[in-house]
């Protein structure tokens, strides 16, 4: 395996939310004022269930811990349903005590994406970084909405969705159509993820592997953007066997 990439496989999707929630729930027992990145779709839906199961089991507190996530549709206010912001409500900040005011997602109606984009790098650095953030990937090797060619060094910037990203939120699980969903999105970018202290990757299902064994195996490149973690000093992929089942043993 290319890199410092640490690989956990799970025998399913539940056992790898379990082993999430567990990574972060340690996080904060640990440090109270932890700075946590989350990530959407439908991978990380049943880590967040069990991360607000395990810390109600375990009596661990959110209410000093500050959030980022990694992007929000351009275009979709916070209401919207099919919004990151309304997702993280619904999926998370409503089942743990977290204060609603110390989590942040990108404004999609933003009417100045740049100095949005600009004032989200600043509010990260003004608390420290990112300690633990949490990631999905693409069936074409994205994180966040970091697209293949995304540089490396690449911040949070109004960025436009491939074609394949499109088709991918468009299959019923979100959007109906590939009409419905936005062209662009505002994104942080892999430099900013790669700031974070620690990085944790979630995979499940048989349409994942083939980017998982190019991110892990392959040579580190833009052209899969989740090879670009492979000498982050502290990250981790955790997958089902069917996400892991490419991988060079």
């Amino acid at each position: 395996m290319a890199g410092n990439i640490k690989v956990v496989v799970c025998k399913d999707a539940d056992e790898v939310a379990r082993k999430c929630a567990g990574m972060f729930v340690e996080q904060v027992r640990n440090k109270p004022t932890s700075v946590l990145g989350f990530a959407t779709g439908s991978t990380p839906e049943k880590s967040y269930a069990q991360i607000a199961k395990l810390a109600k089991a375990e009596k661990v507190s959110f209410a000093k811990v500050t959030s980022f996530n990694l992007d929000e549709y351009w275009g979709l206010d916070g209401d919207h349903d099919q919004s990151y912001r309304y997702f993280m409500n619904e999926q998370l900040f409503k089942h743990i005590d977290i204060r609603p005011w110390n989590t942040n997602v990108l404004n999609g109606k933003a009417r100045f994406p740049e100095i949005e984009c600009r004032a989200y790098e600043e509010k990260i650095v003004s608390v420290g970084g990112v300690d633990l953030w949490v990631l999905g990937i693409g069936n074409n090797g994205h994180i966040a909405f970091n697209e293949p060619g995304s540089p490396v060094d690449s911040r949070t910037r109004l960025v436009s969705l491939t074609q394949s990203t499109i088709d991918a939120n468009s299959d019923g699980r979100f959007f109906k159509v590939a009409a419905e969903v936005p062209r662009c999105a505002l994104s942080t970018g892999i430099g900013t993820i790669r700031d974070a202290r620690k990085l944790v990757l979630l995979a499940t299902g048989a349409k994942k592997a083939d980017a998982i064994a190019k991110a892990v195996d392959g040579a580190f490149t833009p052209d899969v953007p989740a090879s670009l973690l492979q000498d982050h000093p502290d990250c981790t992929f955790i997958l089902d066997q069917e996400a892991a089942s490419k991988l060079k043993k």
